[in-house]
């Protein structure tokens, strides 16, 4: 078996480019790669394209890479956390396609699966279906949406084992599963990396045929985007 284990993330990375194509997974700041985003800015890769659910925070996530004007293309569905991504792209910076954030999960699993496009109500009559082929079905009208993969693919997972099979906990598991597949090479960091045969079979999101590099993150954090309470509740920090 082909030893996919690296010692950490900036191993991992290793034939990452400028004006490479990144495929990242997380929704909010749950189930980012921060690990691979932290060593990016180290590595100073620039002009990337990067697809993802959202562009993190000013400080977390792709906000880092955002601040250190290494990003030239976002493909998000939801941006509103990060006030550096709205200065670069109100000042025509940064590049900026929005996709709605169902039909952004469609391209990019259709992407994954080898499919060149599809089509989809999503977007008839707005801004999103400037540009691109439109076809009637039963009466309604459709537009062509293209599949998405990246050069690189970078997902956290909560287990991983050493072939690369992945099990992802609770809101982890919206974008990365389908990010994973949609790279020429998919990259995953794990928070507990064990031994092939651990991994309950049944329980496993993505196999490890798709991922061709696992390390054991070394550090892992849990921040919270938006904490609401109830009136009068208290809570510990």
């Amino acid at each position: 078996m082909k030893n996919k284990v690296y010692l950490n993330a900036t191993s991992a990375l290793a034939g990452l480019a400028d004006g490479m194509t990144l495929v990242v997974g997380g929704f909010g700041l749950c189930g980012i790669p921060e690990n691979c985003i932290s060593a990016m800015k180290e590595l100073g890769f620039k002009n990337l394209t990067c697809v993802s659910n959202n562009a993190g925070v000013d400080d977390f996530g792709l906000g880092i890479l955002l601040h250190t004007h290494q990003i030239k293309k976002m493909i998000s569905s939801y941006v509103g956390e990060n006030a550096t991504f709205e200065k670069q792209f109100m000042s025509g910076e940064l590049e900026v396609e929005m996709v709605p954030q169902g039909t952004l999960a469609e391209r990019i699993r259709a992407g994954g699966a080898g499919i060149a496009g599809f089509y989809t109500p999503t977007g008839v009559g707005t801004l999103v279906a400037e540009g691109k082929d439109s076809k009637t079905f039963d009466g309604r009208e459709y537009i062509l949406e293209r599949g998405i993969t990246g050069d690189f693919a970078l997902v956290k997972a909560w287990k991983g084992d050493k072939f690369g099979n992945l099990i992802y906990r609770k809101t982890a598991r919206n974008f990365n599963p389908m990010v994973a597949t949609a790279g020429k090479i998919t990259v995953a960091e794990v928070e507990e990396l064990v031994e092939v045969g651990e991994l309950e079979p049944d329980q496993i999101h993505t196999p490890g045929i798709y991922v061709q590099r696992i390390f054991k993150a070394q550090d892992s954090q849990k921040r919270i985007e938006q904490l609401t309470l109830r009136k009068g509740s208290t809570h510990a920090t």
